[in-house]
């Protein structure tokens, strides 16, 4: 297990660097769900992958919106969810594409759209489980979607010299407690934090690690796209920002909308998904608030009185862009 100087080290690292979509499993706790005014405790597990210095795995991932299906439900709104390879250390040709955009207040928000959404895979118990569950996993330890605003809190506290013992450690590790609140129209977690006093697990909670095994949160993560799947990716994104329809026989094979099976016929097929990595969840209003924050934040640009582009120029302007590259 790693120590909590080789994660102070770490966190330093990607400071300095840096400046999901899940389906409906249950193995997954919707603390966004919790009524608001209450407090749900929960204990992280170490992942069972040695080699990552973290208790928890970070995911980048965009969004591509579609007015509809051709060919299927061509009248309801759709989105895919693709990998941001800028996870790898990779160069996203998407937000190679919409980085300058930032600069001209007519496709700012154009931008934000198809900008890369962070999120953090933790596991662990729900120690006090304020949420009314119709059904709880065999497995109790359970898997946490946390959002940047929470992920701050908890990597914040492991930098503070006070905290002396790693908090996933079995014997003297801490709780954290996450506490829903209301900030105008969102759920708020800014009051969420560690317990005050470490504990050790108990037996009911070191059976459940014997006999289940911890996950290896990498298992839940997307897989790094080849040439074949960057081209589809940029290829949706292009028919996204045109307004087309999501075409099944173009990117079936790739990547689908949530509830539909990957096909190589061009036919759409809804299915129940099972597989982690392609997990859709409802994410908690607030996100969207928070999403907001992780576009640059060198971009921000004035008013103009000039129009939006439209979908055409706006294509005409990313065609000339590569053509020139």
């Amino acid at each position: 297990m790693p120590t909590l100087a080789e994660i102070r080290a770490k966190l330093i690292e990607k400071e300095q660097k840096t400046g999901g979509n899940f389906t409906q499993d249950n193995g997954i706790y919707a603390f966004w769900n919790i009524p608001e005014g209450s407090t749900a405790t929960m204990r992280f597990l170490p992942d069972k992958d040695t080699e990552n210095t973290f208790f928890w795995q970070e995911r980048q991932m965009i969004k591509i919106p579609f007015p509809g299906i051709k060919g299927a439900d061509e009248g309801r709104n759709i989105i895919v969810q693709v990998p941001c390879v800028e996870m790898w250390g990779k160069e996203c040709p998407i937000h190679a594409e919409i980085r300058p955009w930032f600069k001209d207040p007519n496709l700012e928000n154009e931008a934000r759209k198809y900008w890369k959404k962070r999120s953090y895979i933790f596991q662990g118990f729900v120690v006090d489980n304020p949420l009314k569950e119709d059904e709880t996993p065999e497995n109790p330890i359970r898997r946490f979607i946390i959002n940047p605003s929470i992920y701050k809190i908890i990597s914040a506290a492991l930098m503070d010299p006070d905290f002396t013992e790693i908090p996933t450690d079995y014997e003297n590790g801490t709780d954290f407690k996450l506490t829903k609140t209301q900030k105008g129209q969102y759920a708020d977690y800014t009051t969420s934090t560690w317990a005050r006093k470490e504990r050790a697990l108990n037996e009911f909670e070191r059976t459940a690690i014997e006999t289940n095994g911890l996950f290896n949160l990498n298992d839940f993560m997307p897989k790094q796209p080849n040439n074949d799947e960057l081209k589809a990716i940029f290829d949706m994104f292009e028919a996204s920002v045109a307004g087309e329809l999501y075409d099944p026989a173009k990117f079936g094979s790739y990547y689908t909308p949530a509830g539909m099976s990957k096909t190589t016929d061009g036919t759409t097929k809804t299915v129940q998904s099972t597989t982690p990595v392609s997990e859709t969840v409802t994410q908690p209003v607030e996100v969207k608030q928070e999403q907001e924050k992780q576009v640059p934040q060198d971009q921000s640009t004035s008013e103009t009185e000039s129009t939006k582009p439209s979908a055409d120029e706006i294509l005409a302007m990313i065609r000339e862009r590569k053509n020139n590259s």
